[in-house]
């Protein structure tokens, strides 16, 4: 689950990370009171606008703007405040569509006195899969372009791994200050900063901490200016109040329509939707899916409890995808009873009314022989298939017709 900038830095802040001052705001006028309250305790004129949406590249995109006085601060507000803003990791990128800004972050400016004595880094904690450690990646070249230093000059990226039954240890903090080139008051201020942030990062229980910049001032302190937060969705049953803090106006809607009923989907960008009961078995419905000359279209779990209801709702999930010109349910009935579902995908079929898209259905385990009768005595264009390989046919043959 993603935060926004402004809750991670609340979350950063719980923990001890230095942030600077900023306030939340959704319309114009809580722009201007929000500016007002960051000028009068920072002691400076100049505020920065940050659109809020769950992407990266902002900055590239217009949704971060530089305000030197009140009347900057109102004409950046308002052009930002209800753009849609398009960055390289919005959907589509650039080309795409973009985000709707509706609420933006009003940040005191922590680049003064002088901004050419500050020095941007770049810092983010994550986990080492392969290795099963957690890692600190950070860089002395932090900013905006951060991938085209990891990807030509990769040895400017250093990486700290810690062990898991260690933890983070004060040496590894010192070389992590060191390989930034810092000393005397700088030096203390990243070792605590690292310190608290990997604090936050595991208690937390974080997928992914991302500061950049991570900024050195011209007065040796370090602030996390800003933060890209992303928690770990299995973990939050203990986090109840981190929970609350999802925001589904940035999400696909029709993955959150799907959790809400109980079903784990994933949208993809292929031709091919598909439906199945256990995530094994979904990948390796996925794989059949390509290797006969399809793409797919969705990762689409219904569980090990699939009921004819609960079939029904998954299929009208896939079919609101118009790019998907055929699908493939593949059920193994092991707990869930096959016939049971087979009802359900000619109920849907039913009252949906005219499905044009071709359907081919593969139910194996519980009830098989009874589902299949179900299936061909239906009346309807659905295809049935017994074996793995007559699934991929019928797929094949329905995407070439």
């Amino acid at each position: 689950m993603n935060l926004h900038e402004y809750q991670g830095k609340e979350l950063l802040a719980k923990f001890g990370v230095a942030i600077p001052l900023g306030i939340v705001a959704s319309n114009l006028d809580e722009a201007v009171a929000a500016y007002e309250k960051v000028t009068a305790e920072s002691g400076a004129s100049a505020a920065i606008v940050k659109a809020q949406i769950h992407a990266g590249g902002r900055g590239k995109g217009g949704g971060v703007k530089f305000s030197k006085d009140l009347d900057a601060l109102k004409e950046n507000a308002g052009n930002i405040l209800g753009m849609m803003l398009k960055t390289p990791q919005t959907p589509g990128g650039m080309e795409g569509a973009g985000k709707l800004v509706s609420k933006i972050l009003i940040q005191e400016d922590a680049y003064r006195p002088t901004f050419e004595s500050c020095k941007e880094y770049y810092v983010s904690i994550l986990m080492d899969r392969e290795r099963k450690q957690n890692v600190i990646i950070y860089s002395t070249q932090g900013g905006m372009d951060i991938e085209a230093v990891a990807e030509e000059t990769p040895h400017l990226v250093h990486k700290e791994y810690i062990d898991p039954t260690l933890g983070l240890q004060s040496f590894q903090l010192r070389k992590v200050a060191f390989n930034l080139g810092l000393s005397g008051k700088a030096f203390k201020g990243m070792t605590k900063f690292i310190s608290s942030l990997y604090k936050a990062f595991v208690q937390s229980d974080a997928s992914l901490f991302e500061i950049n910049p991570c900024l050195h001032t011209g007065e040796d302190d370090i602030y996390a200016v800003d933060c890209k937060v992303s928690l770990d969705e299995n973990a939050l049953f203990r986090h109840p109040d981190l929970a609350e803090l999802r925001d589904t106006s940035e999400e696909d809607p029709t993955e959150v329509e799907a959790k809400s009923y109980g079903l784990n989907y994933v949208n993809l960008d292929g031709n091919v939707g598909c439906m199945v009961n256990g995530a094994g078995l979904a990948m390796a419905t996925m794989d059949i899916i390509k290797l006969s000359g399809g793409e797919p279209a969705n990762f689409l779990d219904v569980g090990g409890t699939a009921d004819a209801e609960r079939v029904e709702k998954a299929f009208r999930i896939i079919l609101k995808d118009p790019k998907v010109k055929a699908i493939l349910i593949n059920i193994f009935g092991g707990i869930v009873r096959c016939d049971r579902v087979a009802q359900g995908v000619v109920d849907a079929y039913k009252n949906l009314g005219d499905v044009k898209v071709p359907i081919i259905v593969r139910l194996q385990g519980t009830n098989a022989d009874i589902a299949k009768k179900i299936i061909d005595e239906s009346g309807l264009e659905v295809k049935s298939a017994i074996l793995l390989q007559e699934a991929a046919d019928r797929v094949s043959e329905v995407l070439q017709a």
